[in-house]
């Protein structure tokens, strides 16, 4: 077996000739912002990866979904973390598609090869992850919303953005589409690592939405089904697109026959590992026992992959060489993007001591 061949052979199986059309492009050319990636996507039919097929879309089990996304992020990682974002959203409306029009917006989403962009709160210092970033009101026709999303990733491309508002104190998943009135994308990220994502910020001011267009999904404080469900599909994805990142490096090294060494097997040893374990979580996101437990267990897998996956690419690039480092861009790129998986919520920091209360018997709450 070579290395990537299994998940390269899913993605080819599942969007053919989409791996060959990413290689062609180059990580360069993938990375940069308003890039080719996130067209060529679309085009390969990528947004209805996870719609069932009798609504059009492809019907890809969690496996094979994790599969493809480590295929992605060897190739780019910045598609791969945009994707997530899409994916993500599309299983959160997978989870609500017995509340009324969500099967029909998945055949949209699915037969349109739309993306779907995630506005669920996160990047706010001091705000649980469940606490909504936006406010919103009761108007005649629906709801009226207002307030920023940043960074938000497929902000220039995206078809459709999913927001989560409290309404009546009940938590609300909202449908915007961004040609609404009120909608506005600005400029946010700076760094050159995962540029290629479209992460920008996103304003809506009084943006009035249909109520056709709002699912209600819970209590804030509560984790309930559709909001336990979609956070299992998030970790696995992201946790697989960050492997594919590492799994690049890794192959830079393995392309190089001077760097054949114990410290290069143990680098693909800790890939493979971490694969493993999310191959295997996977495994179990469409069972009965999808539950408070299994998200503790997720983000438990999830930590354990960033160790894994950053002393992997630290030793990749220690393999590469100084030369290598310095003479393209991409080891550093890579590096960088990497790292990034610190950053997503909910991050360890946040929740070392939700954690150990919920190893020690409380309820698990999300920070």
């Amino acid at each position: 077996m070579s290395f990537l061949t299994p998940e390269r052979g899913q993605l080819e199986s599942l969007l053919p000739g989409f791996d060959a059309v990413l290689q062609d492009m180059g990580l360069a050319a993938l990375e940069q912002d308003s890039g080719p990636a996130l067209a060529a996507f679309k085009q390969a039919g990528g947004p209805g990866l996870l719609i069932p097929r009798d609504l059009g879309g492809i019907g890809a089990d969690p496996v094979a979904a994790v599969q493809v996304q480590r295929a992605i992020g060897s190739r780019s990682p910045s598609l791969a973390v945009a994707t997530t974002m899409h994916h993500f959203s599309v299983a959160t409306i997978v989870e609500m598609t017995d509340r009324g029009l969500e099967s029909i917006l998945l055949e949209g989403v699915a037969t349109g090869s739309l993306l779907v962009a995630s506005g669920f709160g996160e990047g706010k210092p001091g705000q649980g992850v469940l606490s909504p970033g936006m406010t919103a009101k009761r108007s005649g026709k629906g709801i009226v919303i207002s307030g920023v999303k940043r960074p938000c990733s497929l902000g220039m491309s995206m078809d459709l953005l999913t927001v989560s508002v409290r309404v009546d104190g009940r938590l609300a998943v909202v449908l915007v589409p961004p040609t609404l009135p009120g909608v506005t994308r600005r400029p946010f990220w700076q760094s050159p690592a995962l540029m290629g994502a479209e992460s920008c910020e996103i304003v809506l001011d009084e943006v009035e939405v249909p109520a056709r267009l709002v699912s209600y999904s819970g209590a804030e404080d509560v984790l309930d089904a559709t909001q336990i469900g979609a956070f299992l599909w998030f970790e696995a994805l992201i946790c697989a697109s960050y492997i594919g990142a590492a799994s690049r490096l890794a192959e830079m090294a393995l392309g190089r026959p001077e760097t054949l060494s114990p410290q290069l097997t143990s680098a693909l040893a800790q890939l493979e590992m971490a694969m493993a374990a999310v191959e295997r979580f996977a495994g179990r996101l469409t069972s009965a026992e999808r539950c408070e437990r299994m998200l503790g267990q997720a983000l438990l897998i999830r930590y354990g992959v960033q160790d894994a996956i950053f002393a992997a690419a630290a030793s990749a690039a220690e393999l590469i060489g100084g030369v290598g480092f310095a003479s393209a861009p991409d080891v550093a790129l890579l590096i960088a993007s990497v790292r990034a998986l610190a950053y997503h919520p909910p991050s360890r920091v946040r929740m070392a001591a939700p954690l150990g209360d919920w190893l020690a018997g409380a309820r698990l709450r999300l920070e």
